[in-house]
């Protein structure tokens, strides 16, 4: 027997807002941290652009690349059942022009981030 899990959406979220019930957003770059959130009950998930420090060893977020935050959420994505996913654009991602960022923000979804 199955049990169902219900995910997390904008909707959820949206109404925990205006009930002012506090919600909780952590940040994680891979499976294993993601199912720990997920499974601790947290509300949301960030795949942030901080894994350049915390992860890639770089000393700040600049020389992170689309590919490096596509690759993360999909991890995370695979570890998450119920939180909503948000992904981070990296520098440069959306800067550019509208186009770039509307390319770049379609390969977050194509990830698997939540809309």
């Amino acid at each position: 027997m199955s049990i169902h899990v219900k995910k997390t959406n904008i909707l959820t979220l949206r109404a925990k807002k205006r009930r002012k019930i506090k919600t909780v957003l952590v940040t994680a770059y891979d499976i294993w941290q993601a199912q720990l959130a997920d499974q601790a009950g947290v509300d949301a998930i960030l795949v942030g652009d901080s894994l350049g420090m915390t992860t890639l060893g770089y000393e700040t977020t600049i020389p992170v690349t689309m590919d490096d935050m596509i690759r993360h959420t999909e991890a995370v994505r695979r570890g998450t059942k119920k939180a909503f996913l948000i992904g981070d654009m990296p520098y440069l991602s959306y800067q550019v022009s509208d186009a770039e960022a509307i390319k770049n923000a379609g390969r977050f979804v194509q990830a698997g981030v939540d809309l």
